[in-house]
């Protein structure tokens, strides 16, 4: 399985770089991943490529422009959707193409969301900038909204990348499924704190069970650890997985015997 994004940028520099680094490039050399950087402003056709301009109705700011938008999505593949009653095509397969605009306004963006787009065959990932872009063009061409957190960004590549990373790594063969076993948000709790050499830095020694060597014995305590972590820094994942039964029954003794304590 392999997975390709397009990225609409007004900054093709910035997606070029992230895709030519560390782990992304061995699966962009093994072709597990591909990409294409379409610059927007070569689809502006005046001189100045002009890619922006003061919205409607007024207010601060500039929004991106339809028609360089238009030209370079459908230069992407991305097909018009009906705009009367009844012209709507069928929804497309949710593993095929999707065109995906990074807005605030979008749906938030979590780990499982990350699992459903690692299945997708493409992503088209339009980055906005300035206050945002012409409605016209979501309601034209955009399948989804996402949303990267309760924040604004003055970059949507930095959104787009946040989608990219979290989504990649999932395709199979880019990460070894035990890499992404046992990492933060697998099975509803985040990861076990992890050391490596030395045994002792600035008077703090490795817990003496990850140096015995006895697996059942490093396993509950790394179960543990998840536990007491997510109990303590994010107990709506607990509340979340113990009413969509998320955990095994020692997952659920041990929550039980943290909330007892406390």
């Amino acid at each position: 399985m392999s997975i390709s994004y397009t990225v609409l940028t007004l900054f093709p520099g910035i997606i070029d770089a992230y895709f030519a680094a560390s782990v992304m490039a061995k699966a962009v050399e093994r072709g597990i991943v591909s990409y294409r950087a379409i610059n927007i402003r070569d689809f502006a056709l005046d001189k100045h490529r002009t890619c922006d301009d003061a919205p409607y109705g007024g207010g601060p700011g500039m929004l991106m422009l339809p028609e360089p938008l238009g030209r370079a999505l459908e230069a992407a593949g991305a097909e018009k959707k009906g705009t009367g009653p009844g012209e709507n095509p069928p929804p497309r397969p949710r593993e095929a193409r999707r065109v995906i605009y990074l807005s605030p306004s979008g749906r938030p963006f979590n780990q499982a969301l990350a699992a459903e787009l690692a299945a997708c065959r493409e992503l088209v990932l339009l980055c906005g900038r300035y206050e945002g872009i012409d409605q016209r063009i979501i309601d034209l061409y955009i399948d989804e909204e996402i949303s990267v957190g309760d924040y604004v960004l003055s970059s949507g590549e930095a959104a787009a990348l946040v989608v990219i990373d979290a989504s990649y790594r999932l395709v199979d063969q880019v990460i070894t499924p035990e890499s992404l076993a046992e990492e933060t948000f697998s099975g509803g709790l985040l990861e076990y704190p992890q050391y490596t050499r030395p045994e002792l830095y600035d008077m703090l020694q490795v817990p003496e069970v990850l140096l015995s060597g006895h697996h059942e014995n490093i396993r509950r305590w790394r179960l543990r650890r998840r536990v007491e972590k997510t109990c303590a820094l994010r107990p709506d994942l607990i509340r979340r997985g113990l009413e969509l039964g998320l955990f095994d029954g020692e997952t659920r003794r041990i929550i039980q015997e943290i909330q007892e304590y406390e």
